[in-house]
């Protein structure tokens, strides 16, 4: 029933938002050129990994050793904008409707922390990832890492339609309220280094 409604959701979502989704792609062109997506690979249902999109946000620059600047010396205003109003995060209804994710489920993060999950956190892959979850809606960013995982896993043990439904209605008022976007003195959130 939820692989149904997120392909029917995310086909009608790519279809309305269309005209948005092609004026975000020509302003980041015109602002960072090329490539205008930014594509990553990050784990999905049982850790497997697969190709995550979003709008890019930051610059390619680089320092003198041709190493790239901090995401906070390489987030452009406009970037900000997308993820401020969560824009950025429209191509991921493509993933939706390749069935690598949901519209609701845990937030895919990076490759590179699997090794790093406790035995309960690694839980949050039972399910498919999510463009919003129960972390993002009760606070996003702006939590600790544990916190975050609890609130997935949680969601994990009681998802339901009614819930994705509830979590669906309140991610709409966040986005308007841009609650929780950043984590203090960082562009978005600390990288995650493992559990104490």
């Amino acid at each position: 029933m939820k692989n149904i409604s997120d392909a029917i959701v995310s086909i009608l979502g790519l279809l309305i938002l269309s005209p948005v989704l092609l004026l975000v792609g020509f302003i980041v062109f015109f602002n960072l050129g090329f490539p205008i997506f930014f594509k990553q690979k990050r784990p999905g249902l049982k850790g497997i990994s697969f190709e995550f999109y979003k709008f890019r946000t930051m610059s390619n620059e680089k320092d003198k050793t041709g190493n790239l600047l901090d995401d906070k010396d390489r987030l452009t205003s406009f970037g900000k904008f997308l993820r401020k109003t969560s824009l950025d995060e429209l191509p991921s209804l493509w993933n939706v409707l390749k069935s690598d994710m949901s519209l609701v489920g845990p937030r895919p993060l990076l490759m590179e922390y699997l090794p790093l999950y406790s035995k309960e956190q690694m839980r949050r892959h039972e399910v498919k990832p999510g463009i919003t979850g129960w972390a993002q809606i009760n606070g996003r960013n702006a939590i600790s890492w544990d916190e975050k995982f609890k609130l997935d896993v949680w969601y994990v043990d009681n998802q339901s339609i009614w819930l994705d439904t509830k979590i669906l209605f309140i991610t709409a008022w966040k986005v308007l309220k841009r609650e929780g976007i950043s984590q203090k003195g960082h562009v978005t959130m600390e990288r995650f280094r493992g559990s104490k």
